[in-house]
């Protein structure tokens, strides 16, 4: 079954491409360091607003990262579904 990559990884990739800290890439995004480590463990969902944030940095459209975390959580809620009905 194919397993979506969680939001985080995709931003984690360009933080390392720009050479940004957790603190730095926090920065630009105008958000707390503590979500921003969330979202890239994958403990929290992508917000609309970093989505935007995102998408002021130059880093794709709000829409695509909409799109990625929305992927992701179907992707995730299909996996409990077929676990469920195989149990």
């Amino acid at each position: 079954m194919y397993a979506p990559a969680h939001p985080g990884q995709l931003i984690r990739d360009n933080m390392l491409a720009v050479g940004w800290s957790v603190p730095e890439c926090a920065e630009h995004l105008g958000i707390s360091e503590a979500t921003l480590a969330d979202v890239l463990d994958g403990r929290s969902r992508l917000s609309r607003r970093l989505a935007l944030a995102l998408e002021c940095l130059g880093w794709s459209t709000a829409g695509f990262w909409m799109r990625v975390q929305a992927g992701y959580v179907l992707a995730e809620e299909r996996r409990r579904h077929t676990a469920g009905i195989r149990s």
